[in-house]
């Protein structure tokens, strides 16, 4: 497991990441959320060892990581750090040798991930001749070349197509198999599709964090109800419940104060009911609510 303690990091008398706490667990992705300056790419690199801590820790299995076990580690930079002038394949290959791949070994793994990423018949073209989505992609194989024992990737699928956001997301979660992953994104829809584990960051601080199921379920019960009738606006005349939309004969109501068979109980004794279904709330709002 890959676990932050009370880290903090420290600029010019200013504090911008505050005694966070992460859990990374095997087998498990885990979404880094936060609006820009919140602290995710800055936790990152503590993680990775590009930044020393100002206080706190990051461990490995429960004892302090080591140099040897950031080796293992395969990061993704916000900042891309590829060379733009040099063929794809061969810098694969080259960053594969400097993790102790063979000449032979590095190039079969290069020409694995490019495969899967439908590269294959560019890789032997110089970087910056590739559109900015592929060479996303190239970027990614390069996190990847070596194996890694875990995985950190600060806004991997940025720039990239719904198809190459597929292909990055099988490949992920093929090669991540039991191992920890860690990835930050602004695309919520993607987090909440792909995401085992949530952790939200607000000014440098956790302020929520747990399963995107736990998550959720601190949030308000909510139903959608669909009357046959062309107006639902007298739902807001119940007790028990506030009435978050009305739209002709829908509506959407949290529950306070009451259960839902009484409430439905309530409604099929005045209107017939079309539909009553619990409406999941939608990890944009969770967000909204804490990191306000």
């Amino acid at each position: 497991m890959l676990q932050t303690r009370n880290l903090t990091r420290v600029f010019g008398g200013r504090t911008v990441v505050d005694g966070v706490d992460v859990d990374v667990r095997p087998g498990r992705v885990t979404g880094f959320v936060g609006a820009n300056g919140a602290g995710k790419t800055t936790t990152m690199r503590m993680i990775l060892g590009v930044l020393a801590p100002t206080a706190g820790d990051v461990l490995w299995d429960g004892e302090p990581i080591t140099a040897a076990v950031r080796r293992r580690i395969g990061y993704m930079p916000e900042e891309r750090g590829l060379y733009p002038r040099m063929p794809v394949i061969d810098q694969l290959i080259f960053l594969a040798r400097l993790y102790g791949a063979s000449p032979q070994d590095g190039r079969a793994r290069a020409e694995e991930l490019l495969g899967h990423f439908g590269l294959a018949d560019r890789q032997g073209d110089l970087l910056d001749s590739l559109s900015l989505g592929n060479q996303q992609r190239v970027q990614i194989a390069a996190a990847l070349i070596h194996r890694p024992d875990a995985l950190v990737l600060d806004e991997p699928f940025s720039g990239l197509d719904p198809v190459a956001v597929d292909q990055m997301t099988d490949l992920l979660r093929r090669e991540a198999g039991d191992k920890p992953l860690l990835f930050s994104s602004h695309q919520l829809d993607l987090v909440e599709r792909l995401c085992d584990d949530l952790v939200i960051l607000s000014a440098g601080r956790v302020v929520a964090a747990g399963t995107v199921e736990e998550l959720r379920s601190k949030g308000p019960v909510r139903f959608r109800v669909v009357l046959d009738e062309p107006d639902a606006a007298w739902l807001r005349e119940l007790r028990g419940v506030e009435v978050r939309d009305v739209d002709g004969s829908t509506a959407l109501v949290d529950l306070d104060g009451i259960v839902a068979s009484d409430l439905l109980s309530t409604i099929t004794a005045r209107s017939k009911v079309s539909e009553f279904a619990r409406v999941q709330q939608p990890l944009s709002d969770i967000y909204r609510e804490v990191a306000a």
